[in-house]
């Protein structure tokens, strides 16, 4: 068998439970590869399982970040890696679960990230477009690096800058680095089960139940003692879906059924997205489920794809 799983999906699709029925069976531990779960305190919105939802299954990558960090797809790949590797090392099964594509896609990948150097130059840049805004740090990298330039809008500064530093510090590219890393085989091969829907509405309707879950569980009281505690609204954390809406709420700015129903449009919008970015990706067997719970057939089609490489 295999040693390592990656379960990928849209989110409400049952990646977690998958995950901890076939950990129970094959001896394995769960890494979540999620980029919002990784913070501490942020357990409703995020959707983090629960003890019970574990069913005692050792889980890494939860709460290993404050919220008030700027977590990273590199900083991820450099704490997740060594636990797999350790799981391995200890001859159980790895199971990566989760919906962010970038990162699985990225640890599996073992990608060589560009380095963060504290030389300054990210500094300047920040001042530069606080003093100039985004679209003239645009222009610049779009005289350096056209490909990367033409893909991201003015809009998305944090992306600009990264790579106007990343070609300041190492003459390259970040078009010409991320091609050289594509060329790099993968640090692990995997066996990828995918989670979909027969019908998408089914899923959006696990999504809006959602949404009244966590709002039963006390969301607004989750958001409300992470804000009293001094994280600030700005932070990239509090920018996530179910967080953002529900701030003007807790001013008393807006209504909690129209903050509700922007999260489930949103979080609708983001399933979609997630769905494009892992159909990209030709190695995941797809199971198509239907609405309720993990059914036994989902397991059956999970053992029969797991069986197939193991003989």
């Amino acid at each position: 068998m295999n040693n390592i799983i990656c379960i990928a999906g849209p989110t409400a699709s049952g990646k977690t439970a998958l995950a901890v029925e076939l950990a129970k069976e094959l001896n394995g531990e769960v890494v979540s590869c999620d980029s919002m779960q990784v913070y501490k305190r942020m357990d409703i919105g995020t959707a983090k399982p629960t003890a019970e939802e574990m069913q005692g299954i050792p889980h890494h990558m939860l709460d290993v970040a404050e919220a008030w960090e700027d977590f990273s797809v590199s900083r991820y790949c450099a704490q997740a890696a060594p636990i797999v590797d350790d799981i391995i090392a200890r001859g159980r099964t790895a199971i990566i679960a989760g919906g962010t594509g970038l990162y699985m896609d990225s640890l599996i990948r073992g990608n060589a990230f560009a380095p963060f150097p504290s030389t300054g130059v990210r500094e300047a840049l920040e001042k530069r477009a606080e003093a100039e805004g985004t679209q003239s740090l645009l222009s610049e990298l779009a005289q350096i690096d056209p490909e990367s330039a033409g893909r991201l809008h003015p809009s998305d500064r944090k992306r600009i800058i990264r790579a106007l530093e990343v070609y300041r510090e190492t003459g390259i590219t970040i078009t010409e680095h991320n091609r050289r890393t594509r060329e790099i085989p993968p640090k692990y091969r995997p066996i990828w089960l995918g989670l979909d829907f027969s019908d998408r509405a089914a899923l959006y309707r696990r999504i809006d139940r959602r949404v009244e879950i966590m709002l039963e569980a006390g969301l607004l009281e989750e958001i409300r003692s992470l804000l009293e505690s001094g994280i600030p609204e700005s932070c990239t954390a509090m920018q996530a879906i179910g967080y953002k809406e529900f701030l003007p709420v807790l001013r008393g700015e807006r209504a909690l059924c129209d903050a509700a129903a922007e999260v489930r449009q949103s979080s609708r919008r983001y399933a979609k997205r997630q769905l494009t970015w892992f159909r990209r990706n030709q190695a995941i067997h797809w199971i198509v489920r239907e609405e309720d719970g993990i059914p036994d057939e989902i397991i059956r089609q999970a053992r029969q794809i797991l069986q197939e490489f193991d003989n």
